[in-house]
């Protein structure tokens, strides 16, 4: 039995829905079990000074979800951590892990979504991407320019500009492959379907690779890669996109 500790902004409704779902999917597949475990950071519009307090508050929900004994912490906000510049997810997930060692005294992997989402994309050997974003279009731009610095170019985005993260959560997955039908796809070399944990996205992944092609990955699936990672577990999801290990059989044209 994994537990696996969430910090979650608490407007958030979907990371609490797409990854123990994407979870369950792993549990089926390779006979494991996994708890989850939650504290909640305020966060209500998406702005910059509201994300800087979310993040600030991150130490609280560390301590708190280190108290279930855990075995990995997620910290959900993507675009909270790329609005404090370029690698700050390297940063606060040292940060997050030491307020867990010291209250607990255990040593436990903290993942980042921003942190996550880089990684993955490097894992897969991508160097050209295409995003769509639910953020107004500075926010879209910040995590645009944090990818960049990363060393991946951007080579087109769709901002939905969406500032109430509730409304973010509210956001119909079923309408991304038409989001993705207006992205220039010439140059891309893989798709980031949903820039943002709380804008659901699982149910197109699968759905959007197949149609084009793509290497396909989402801020949720890149999480639950890391998740299975830093557990010592295959990152192996049946229909989740490349993230998942469910690569393309085709290149687009």
């Amino acid at each position: 039995m994994y537990r696996i500790g969430l910090i979650v902004p608490s407007s958030n409704t979907t990371m609490e829905t797409e990854i123990p779902l994407m979870l369950a999917a792993h549990a089926r597949e390779h006979a494991t079990q996994f708890t989850f475990h939650s504290s909640r950071a305020r966060l209500h519009t998406v702005d910059v000074e509201s994300l800087s307090c979310m993040v600030n508050d991150g130490e609280r929900c560390a301590a708190e979800v280190g108290d279930a004994s855990i075995d990995v912490a997620a910290y959900a906000c993507l675009v909270a951590l790329m609005s404090r510049g370029a690698g700050a997810h390297t940063g606060i997930e040292a940060k997050l892990g030491g307020v867990i060692r010291q209250e607990t005294g255990r040593d436990v992997p903290v993942v980042s979504s921003a942190g996550a989402l880089v990684r993955t994309i490097n894992d897969l050997g991508l160097r050209k991407i295409a995003l769509v974003a639910p953020y107004m279009p500075p926010l879209t731009k910040m995590v645009i320019d944090y990818i960049e610095a990363a060393g991946i170019e951007v080579v087109d985005s769709i901002s939905l500009s969406v500032s109430d993260n509730l409304m973010v959560g509210r956001l119909d997955p079923a309408a991304l492959p038409g989001y993705v039908s207006r992205l220039n796809l010439a140059d891309a070399e893989g798709i980031v379907l949903s820039a943002c944990v709380q804008m659901p996205s699982f149910p197109s992944v699968q759905l959007v690779q197949d149609q084009t092609g793509l290497p396909v990955l989402t801020a949720a699936t890149s999480t639950v890669r890391e998740i299975l990672l830093s557990l010592g577990l295959s990152p192996s999801i049946p229909g989740a996109g490349a993230a998942l290990g469910s690569l393309p059989l085709r290149k687009a044209a």
